[in-house]
């Protein structure tokens, strides 16, 4: 099979995004300012960010939604956007999940309520991977995949099979975590690491898998970030570790080349909301890697389409084709670089 294209696996997600005055203490009052529907999870924000990015390849979505009407906007916005939904199942046993984002207007930071829904019966089972035809399977987001997160006697976690066998067939595999506060990362995580060819995680996530604390007195640390990288590769990534932070993005080749992207320097009323993000970092990355791109290029996609995600409160909805992204850079420049 000649492959081509991005097939990326997991969660499926309708982001009800709310925006507040403040975030409340306990037992106290915010103001509801405004809000909005938009799509949210690994798999349905990378893929519409790749739509939106103009990806000049294939994309296909694997997962499960319900039979609802959150479940019918999703699939009926994927035929919009040409993406493949033959992998994208309703099922009858669950809802489609969702999240309740409660964003703080003078900050941008969120808050995440969250309903599995789906998601949590999303498993190998509902997967062909024989019938994919994608050069790049992503996986996502470790941590929040029930059934992909449980233990496998022989590869450690159920996800690591998965991606073995993904890697068996051609793909090249990636995946992406959720930045949750726990103890599961080195557990469900690292077992999935050996069957990866590129890691694309925040710092928190990949602090909290390899026990680097890469963020101190709210600053980037260098050197934690240095090392947690190669604690990364070390856990058996094949080719490429990528860990993106609003400051920037770190990449640490398996050639021991390693490479540093400022973030853009980007004036305060241009920032509507941060929700989303990573997913379009993480967007503008795999663009880059499929296409074979420089690593310079693949980290100026992902701060590139990161920063245009920023103009909406929404996750997607302010992404703009790559060569439009890219010209954000030309226009506001970059933060300084914190390696040099």
């Amino acid at each position: 099979m000649k492959r081509k294209g991005i097939a990326i696996g997991g969660n499926w997600i309708i982001d009800y995004v709310k925006l507040i005055d403040v975030y409340p203490g306990q037992d106290t009052l915010a103001n509801i300012q405004g809000q909005s529907q938009g799509n949210g999870g690994c798999a349905y924000t990378t893929l519409k960010d790749l739509a939106r990015l103009r990806a000049p390849f294939p994309l296909q979505g694997v997962g499960l939604v319900g039979q609802d009407a959150a479940g019918k906007h999703i699939l009926a916005d994927c035929k919009r956007l040409k993406i493949n939904t033959s992998q994208l199942k309703p099922t009858p046993a669950a809802p489609t999940s969702y999240t309740d984002v409660m964003t703080v207007v003078s900050s941008g930071r969120r808050t995440f309520f969250h309903n599995r829904g789906a998601n949590a019966l999303f498993s190998p089972r509902h997967v062909d991977l024989k019938k994919i035809p994608a050069r790049i399977f992503h996986l996502g987001y470790l941590l929040l995949l029930d059934e992909f997160d449980k233990p496998d006697a022989k590869y450690g976690t159920v996800a690591a099979r998965f991606l073995a066998q993904a890697q068996k067939l051609g793909f090249k595999t990636s995946v992406d975590c959720v930045s949750e506060d726990s103890n599961r990362f080195s557990t469900l995580v690292k077992p999935a690491l050996r069957h990866v060819d590129y890691c694309i995680m925040n710092e928190i996530e990949a602090g909290r898998t390899t026990g680097h604390d890469i963020r101190r007195m709210g600053q980037i640390e260098p050197a934690a970030l240095r090392d947690s990288a190669r604690a990364l590769l070390s856990c058996g990534v094949r080719d490429l570790v990528l860990i993106h932070f609003p400051e920037g993005a770190y990449a640490l080749a398996a050639s021991g080349r390693e490479l540093y992207q400022p973030s853009l320097k980007l004036p305060q009323n241009f920032i509507k909301g941060t929700v989303g993000a990573g997913d379009a970092f993480c967007a503008g990355a795999l663009y880059g890697l499929h296409e074979s791109q420089p690593l310079s290029e693949i980290l100026l996609n992902g701060v590139c389409a990161a920063a245009s995600s920023l103009a909406s409160p929404t996750a997607s909805d302010s992404v703009v084709p790559m060569k439009q992204a890219l010209a954000l850079a030309s226009k506001f420049g970059f933060h300084e670089n914190l390696m040099s």
